[in-house]
Formats: structure tokens, C-alpha cells, sequence
């Protein structure tokens, strides 16, 4: 369930990024093509991943949909606008889940680790989306008849809108913020700052941060720090992708009884 590749999205991408780049060398905000590269490495050792996760969990998917009695049909519109907002809601609490379960977060941290916030950080997705299990949040929505392929869709229009928000090249959309979310919003999502952390879930809209007090406003004098709180800067994508399970690991060894060790693999981050 990662960005759906196509040639035009693919050249879409380029386009905005290179724009991106220039307006950022004007601007004198620097560029870190390191950190592109970073990107560049982790995008590639993502597609054998990704292939796995969407036979295995499409699989899953295909057979709840066999087994569920409840059916929405696909050809009605009310599936799709319904479908949306349900999807919308899975996303907030699958996004919330992965910042609060270290489980969760071993993979999604992967996506944090960018301590530029462009476009192409937007890229970062960790390998591991499969062993993790966020997936499993989305299957109830299939039990509950909303077929898989518009599961699918949705979820690829909700991560392609997300591309959008990695930036600092748009400023503040004014009533926009009230019901979307924006690139102002996410800026916040990504800071490392302790006034912002774990904020802002939302992935096309902001009304469930809203609705349960996750929702994090600028604050002046209080300028967003990018990347990993308390996590040294890494280029490797290997290391990127595997290091917070590697750590979690040590400290599972290292703890003594069950209790202990449940902690170490599901506490907070």
C-alpha cells in the first residue's frame, strides 16, 4: 500500500522536487542532496518490500472480503464518499498507533528521519510495514463491506495527497486548515520539538485531531526542529530501515521477565 508507480506520477514527483530544490537555493534555505540520496537508496530497497506486503496483505484482504455477508457495491458513489472518511479515520488512528507503539514506530520512523522537511523526505517509507502490523488496522473496513480495490484506491489517493504536505514552500492556507490538512500542519507532525511531537495525525484531513485533541498549532518562539529527537543523523538506508528494530531488540534481550519484555516491544517510543 505505498504510492502507486506510474510513469506520470513518477515525472510528477521529479518535476516538483527539482522546482522545489530551486526555490530552496533562492530562498538560501540550502538543499542536503545526501539526504536525497538517502531517499534515493531507501526508495529503491523499498520495491522488493513492497511487492511482498501486497501479495501477502492483499491476500488477506481478498479472503476477508470473501468471508464478510456485508457487501457495499463499488459502482455506488455513497461506497466511495463513505469509504473516504472511514479510510480517513483507519489512517488517523494506524498513524497514531505507529507514533505510540514502538512495534509500529520501528518502521514508521523511517519516515521521520529527514532532518530537511522537501518533497522528497516524503519518500522516506521504512521496509518493514509488513512484520509491523498497522495494516491489520484497515481490515475491519473490509469486514464491514468496503471492497478491497476501493480500500486500495482510497488509500493511494490519501498517501499521493500526502506528497503535497512535505514541504515549506506553501505557507499557511487560511479556512483550508479548518477541515484539510495542510502543509502547515504536517510541518508541525515532523518537528522534533517537544511543544509539537505527536501531533497531527491526520492524512487528507485534520477533523479527527480536532475531534481528539491531537491537533498542534505554531507557536512563536518556537521554531520546528526536523529529524529524530534523540537519534544521531544517519545516510545509511540500511541502517535507517533496520535500526530501531535492532535497538529494540537489545533492549528485549536485556530485560528480565514477561512484563519487562511486552514493554519493550509495544511501550511508547
Amino acid at each position: 500500500m505505498e504510492f502507486a508507480r506510474s510513469p506520470l506520477w513518477l515525472g510528477t514527483i521529479l518535476l516538483l522536487a527539482l522546482a522545489e530544490a530551486g526555490w530552496r537555493l533562492v530562498k538560501r534555505r540550502g538543499y542536503d542532496g545526501r539526504a536525497a540520496l538517502t531517499t534515493l537508496g531507501l526508495v529503491l530497497g523499498n520495491i522488493p518490500f513492497a511487492a511482498l506486503n501486497t501479495v501477502v496483505v492483499g491476500s488477506v484482504f481478498m479472503a476477508a472480503a470473501r468471508l464478510t455477508p456485508l457487501h457495499s457495491p463499488a459502482s455506488q458513489w455513497e461506497t466511495w464518499a463513505a469509504g473516504l472518511l472511514a479510510v480517513e479515520f483507519a489512517y488517523y488512528w494506524f498513524h497514531r498507533a505507529s507514533h505510540r507503539i514502538r512495534w509500529m514506530w520501528a518502521t514508521h520512523s523511517v519516515h521521520h528521519s529527514a532532518e530537511q522537511f522537501t518533497l522528497l523526505a516524503s519518500l522516506r517509507l521504512g521496509w518493514t510495514n509488513l512484520f509491523s502490523a498497522g495494516w491489520l488496522i484497515y481490515l475491519p473496513l473490509v469486514l464491514l463491506g468496503l471492497p478491497p480495490f476501493v480500500l486500495v484506491a482510497l488509500l493511494t489517493l490519501n498517501l499521493r495527497y500526502q506528497f503535497f504536505l512535505h514541504t515549506e514552500a506553501v505557507g499557511r492556507l487560511g479556512p483550508l486548515e479548518w477541515v484539510f490538512n495542510t502543509p502547515m500542519h504536517h510541518r508541525l507532525h515532523h518537528a522534533s520539538n517537544d511543544a509539537y511531537i505527536d501531533r497531527n495525525y491526520g492524512g487528507m484531513l485534520i477533523l479527527f485531531d480536532r475531534l481528539f485533541g491531537t491537533l498542534a498549532r505554531e507557536q512563536r518562539g518556537e521554531p520546528i526542529r526536523y529529524g529524530l529527537a534523540h537519534r544521531p543523523v544517519i545516510a545509511n538506508p540500511i541502517r535507517l530501515a533496520f535500526g530501531e528494530w535492532a535497538m529494540m531488540l537489545v533492549e528485549l534481550r536485556r530485560e528480565r521477565g514477561l512484563r519487562a519484555k511486552a514493554a519493550a516491544l509495544v511501550a511508547m517510543p
